[in-house]
């Protein structure tokens, strides 16, 4: 491994937007140094402090200090002796830690809980000691840091510790905060160890904590995240990329021209904004070379505008695509649908006239700090009033209050910021069977790339399902309507009737059909769609308590079936021609009090016809004799019915059931095999009376499953 891929400090001068993030560490080796001299008088902050309380007041002006003196002045002492391995004293990593989070505007609660995060793991500090000087808010946090930072990365361990490291992140999100800050200071200083140790912490850091950056929304995090871990597992692709990047940085870069040209049209348009170009970073460099091959200028970086308003964001991009070429298929609205992680912007791409694509990322200031912050720029999304006052009382020097003044922090929190997917997979691991599934699962969950939102059209109000890139009607069932979607029959796509097994696309309106009969339940066949952990654990738990209905179901959806009745049905129509043989048209069926009209067919029969029937125009054109036909004053007729339906168990029976009620005989039934869920019935019935036939029809069609019974 190059000194590239193990030295962070070098690594970060291949690109301009790493350069603070250089000086940061070097000024960190400073506060280390300062830490040693220990706490400052209890009037003014430690001087090893003053970075963080800098970083903290740009994002809150009004920030009272005093407590995260307090916690300084603790953890400092408490940890004073101790050294990391790159021999630097040991409070600089909870000092880098907070920093980071300061940086990224995290509010004092959470700044406070980071730099006590290692005292109750490492120190003599107790929980107990942490509540009664800080208060049970950071209390909370810090028991929920010291959890997950108990966790065995080892493979034997990975299932459950990884549990309840989920269970922590859904109880308090600023646990995770403080969990990938951790990890990413501790990234930047893994050259001190061995490699296999590196390719080891890495490999965690890219299965588990990068997807959960993701997930989270705390891109500035993931973006650092990426690179590091690219660097130790990938050494000769990031020797590549980082080449690439500075061959570039060497030769004239054309965005700042075209951002100086938006500027303009901008300004002209009477819109406010400020014009970046941004970079990519290491990562991002890579994909897209391996997306378009030789690179130009405009492809290391995107131009980034920033605009006060949401309808700023729009007027912006009318602008770009009037004043210059967009490029449609790179326009994406994440301001009127937001991704999953609550990440807003609009999306497009235009060239110039001198060949450059510019990308272009459009977004107020307050979406662009929580694009790149996530859950870290919402402050603390569960206070109350009586938790704020709590915490104010802890901050000015007192303890956090009575029982009465704050309710009990390890009570299960409602997360109004909490993602969809982190509320789904808080839901399904609960209903794991065993730590192996939920391992498996929960891997194959941050595996996914992307989520796409669908709109609900159950008639109730506007609502979406959040959902896993290539998920299923089945997964938008479970998602929606939990264990009850084991009687999901169908569903309609953007209005039109499609299988349970169709893949839903991002902006798709769904509604789901259920059946009300509680024995149906879904098919084997569905786990092969199903992509969610919470459908595919309920299917799994469904079919593994009915053996016999998942075989029936299996079976009913493959083997096609024929019924045959017990007698044939007599003539119903009389024709106008004696001794003449009637026959009913198998094409229409017709029946009383059908209007009908008969033809001469080979041999002197007569043909019997609704006149509506297609077969009736042709026999006119080929010149066929005609003879009128009426219906007996009282008899029984025959009928040949078709029933669409999705499939599912029990449907034949229940169809069969609902005929016999009607007081109706079948004389035979065909049920065609599937055609993606979707069967086919075919009934020829018996009816003693041909004007129940109308409530004959009703009563199939509000069999569970059906959707639609007409004549043959």
């Amino acid at each position: 491994m190059s000194a590239e891929a193990t030295n962070p400090e070098a690594r970060s001068e291949a690109r301009p937007e790493l350069r603070r993030r250089g000086r940061t560490r070097l000024d960190l080796r400073r506060l280390g140094r300062a830490a040693l001299l220990g706490p400052t008088s209890r009037d003014r902050l430690p001087d090893a402090i003053g970075h963080v309380a800098e970083a903290h007041r740009a994002h809150h002006p009004d920030a009272d200090l005093s407590i995260l003196r307090r916690a300084y002045v603790l953890a400092e002492s408490s940890h004073r002796g101790q050294m990391r391995k790159s021999g630097e004293p040991y409070i600089t990593h909870p000092l880098a830690v907070t920093l980071i989070l300061a940086e990224l505007g995290a509010e004092t609660t959470t700044l406070t809980a980071s730099l006590l995060h290692d005292t109750v793991e490492d120190t003599e500090v107790t929980l107990d000691q942490v509540r009664e000087e800080f208060g049970d808010e950071v209390c909370f946090i810090v028991d929920g840091v010291t959890k997950v930072e108990k966790i065995d990365y080892g493979a034997a361990a990975e299932p459950e510790t990884f549990r309840k490291m989920l269970v922590a992140t859904g109880n308090d999100v600023r646990v995770m905060s403080i969990k990938l800050a951790d990890r990413l200071h501790n990234m930047r200083t893994l050259g001190v160890m061995r490699p296999d140790k590196q390719a080891r912490i890495a490999k965690v850091t890219r299965d588990v904590l990068i997807p959960l950056a993701e997930r989270l929304g705390v891109q500035a995090l993931k973006t650092e995240l990426e690179d590091l871990v690219f660097a130790i597992l990938h050494p000769e692709e990031y020797e590549h990329t980082r080449a690439l990047i500075a061959a570039h940085a060497g030769e004239r870069d054309p965005l700042p021209a075209i951002a100086e040209s938006v500027r303009v049209v901008l300004r002209e348009a009477g819109i406010h904004a400020e014009v970046l170009v941004r970079p990519r970073h290491f990562v991002s460099v890579h994909r897209i070379s391996r997306k378009r091959g030789e690179l130009r200028g405009s492809d290391f970086g995107r131009l980034l505008i920033l605009v006060g308003e949401n309808a700023d964001c729009y007027g912006v991009l009318g602008e770009l695509h009037t004043c210059f070429t967009p490029v449609v298929s790179e326009f994406k609205d994440f301001i009127a649908v937001p991704k999953f992680n609550l990440y807003q912007s609009l999306h497009t791409a235009f060239a110039t006239s001198d060949g450059h694509v510019a990308e272009v990322i459009v977004r107020t200031r307050q979406m662009h700090r929580v694009a790149e912050a996530g859950v870290v720029a919402l402050g603390n999304p569960y206070a109350t009033a009586a938790a704020t006052a709590a915490t104010a009382a802890a901050a000015s020097g007192g303890t956090a209050g009575s029982a009465e003044a704050c309710a009990d922090p390890y009570e299960e929190r409602v997360d109004p910021t909490r993602p969809g997917w982190l509320s789904r997979l808080l839901d399904w691991q609960q209903s794991a069977p065993d730590p192996d599934t939920f391992w498996s699962v929960l891997r194959a969950e941050l595996a996914q790339d992307r989520e796409i939102t669908v709109f609900r059209a159950d008639g109730g109000a506007p609502a979406t399902i959040s959902l896993p890139g290539g998920a299923s009607c089945i997964d938008a069932a479970y998602a929606q309507y939990g264990e009850a979607a084991h009687g999901c029959i169908g569903a309609r796509v953007n209005g039109r009737l499609t299988s349970l097994t169709s893949r839903l696309s991002d902006g798709d309106t769904v509604q789901l059909l259920l059946a009300h009969d509680a024995s149906s339940g879904p098919s084997a066949d569905w786990l092969e769609h199903a992509h969610t952990p919470a459908a595919r654990i309920a299917i799994s738990s469904w079919l593994k308590a009915h053996p016999d209905g998942a075989a029936a179901t299996t079976t009913a959806a493959r083997a096609p079936l024929s019924v045959v009745g017990a007698r044939g049905g007599g003539g119903n129509a009389v024709a106008d021609l004696p001794d003449a043989t009637v026959r009913l048209a198998g094409c229409c069926t017709p029946v009383p009090p059908d209007a009908v009209a008969g033809f001469v067919v080979r041999g002197g029969a007569v043909t019997v016809h609704r006149v509506q029937c297609a077969a009736v125009a042709q026999m006119r054109s080929l010149g066929r004799t005609s003879v009128a036909v009426h219906w007996r004053a009282t008899a029984d007729c025959r009928v040949t019915l078709l029933a669409e339906s999705f499939g599912r168990p029990h449907l034949l029976a229940d169809l069969t059931e609902a005929i016999a009620r009607e007081g109706v005989e079948v004389v035979s039934a065909t049920v065609e095999p599937p055609v993606e869920q979707r069967v086919r019935h075919s009934y020829t019935l018996q009816l003693p009376d041909a004007t129940g036939l109308p409530a004959l029809m009703r009563a199939m069609r509000d069999v569970p499953g059906v959707y639609d019974v007409s004549r043959a």
